[in-house]
């Protein structure tokens, strides 16, 4: 039965799409081309739910979505699903004797990075091009037969356009892992069939203009009140050039006294702080056909 629409990085078997099928088992799957595409999606209504990566564990955020809801759509941030990444290089079932005299190897630029060992050591003549997801090379591969190309994805992708994997497990590190961010209109909004693994709680905080010592007051409004941030990142505001806004996760729920008082003590400080969601998180395991 389906029970509503969920938007993705499309095509079909990115690895957004994944992590779609490992908790949204019952809704309706929509591919977008592009990350703002699939956020704009959410903002007009057109589905309930978004799914965008944010961070990788080896090549960190991803900007474009960082950036996308900072400035152009804020939307809240509901859930999060956390994925192993397993990178594969798969060709036309045609090339599959024939895979090491590939010309060209397509993907998106993060599996490139992820696997720069791999291409360094056995496709040292082989030329990368990128694309704008990992799917979307597997689907071009899968529908020019005629070419001698190939594509890094992972293991669904094969599957879904029919591509034989040359060599499995090209990735540079076994520990490589994404995060997604489920988004919403509305912040409140629980997802209750996302088994989490514990909550988080994600701040945008402005730090006041010349004032001396800033990010230190605002790293012990944390400290002394033993929240654990899991991470802190800036990013430019796009207001002139030394101008920054902070990240910050703290690995708990909001509660009613400890985060709503740090916050209060930020904003006495001067910091503007903003509260981009507060929301459960999930690990998933790959169940990806090879």
């Amino acid at each position: 039965m389906i029970v509503g629409k969920v938007g993705y990085l499309g095509p079909k078997a990115t690895f957004t799409h994944v992590a779609v099928q490992g908790v949204f088992k019952q809704h309706d799957h929509i591919p977008y081309k592009t990350i703002p595409a699939c956020i704009d999606a959410v903002d007009n209504g057109e589905i309930e739910y978004g799914i965008v990566p944010l961070e990788n564990a080896l090549e960190g955020s991803v900007n474009l979505t960082l950036d996308y809801l900072i400035h152009e759509r804020r939307l809240p941030i509901v859930g999060e699903i956390v994925l192993p990444i397993r990178q594969h290089l798969m060709v036309h079932p045609s090339r599959a004797e024939q895979w090491k005299n590939i010309e060209t190897i397509y993907s998106h630029p993060h599996a490139i990075a992820q696997c720069h060992k791999f291409l360094h050591g056995e496709c040292t003549s082989t030329a990368v091009e990128e694309m704008t997801s990992t799917a979307f090379a597997a689907k071009y591969v899968s529908e020019h037969p005629e070419l001698h190309i190939g594509a890094i994805a992972n293991g669904l992708a094969a599957h879904e356009y029919g591509l034989h994997i040359a060599c499995p497990n090209i990735h540079d590190y076994d520990h490589n892992t994404t995060r997604f961010v489920i988004l919403h209109k509305d912040g409140a909004q629980e997802v209750p069939f996302l088994a989490g693994n514990g909550c988080k709680t994600t701040l945008m905080i402005t730090l006041p203009s010349d004032q001396a010592g800033a990010l230190h007051q605002v790293l012990s409004a944390f400290s002394w009140r033993k929240l654990n941030l899991s991470k802190i990142e800036s990013r430019p505001m796009k207001t002139g050039l030394g101008n920054y806004f902070f990240i910050v996760d703290i690995e708990q729920k909001m509660d009613e006294v400890l985060i709503p008082g740090a916050m209060a003590e930020l904003e006495a400080l001067g910091c503007s702080v903003e509260l981009l969601g507060s929301y459960p998180h999930t690990l998933l395991e790959t169940e990806i056909p090879l």
